[in-house]
């Protein structure tokens, strides 16, 4: 079974994560045969953290796991936080393939949707 953990940083403003968890029941809708399950974690401020987000994957039957960062640049939390993060569970799961993909700003369409946006 595979999933996709959608990872975003985390805010104090609890109508923020919302927007995460509307998204992520926006990918899961559309994921179709792609995804058997989409989940979101975040980075800190809000829950499940993302060491629990993988974990609820694996609980769920999940052995391949995307993790994709949700976030526009590569700063310290896409390059050595997330990973570090990850990191931690795929020790504690080595029968369990847990791969962080590319982050969003990386996306080869997002100059297209910027200038869509900004039309």
């Amino acid at each position: 079974m595979t999933a996709l953990l959608l990872v975003a940083h985390g805010s104090r403003r609890a109508a923020s994560n919302d927007e995460i968890r509307a998204l992520t029941d926006k990918l899961r809708e559309q994921a179709g045969a792609r995804f058997d399950d989409v989940r979101c974690a975040f980075l800190e401020l809000a829950e499940p953290s993302i060491p629990d987000g993988i974990e609820q994957c694996i609980q769920a039957g999940a052995t391949d796991i995307r993790v994709l960062p949700y976030f526009l640049s590569a700063g310290r939390h896409v390059a050595e936080d997330i990973p570090e993060e990850v990191s931690g569970k795929r020790a504690e799961h080595p029968g369990v393939r847990i791969e962080v993909v590319s982050y969003l700003g990386l996306a080869e369409s997002m100059p297209a949707l910027l200038l869509s946006m900004a039309s």
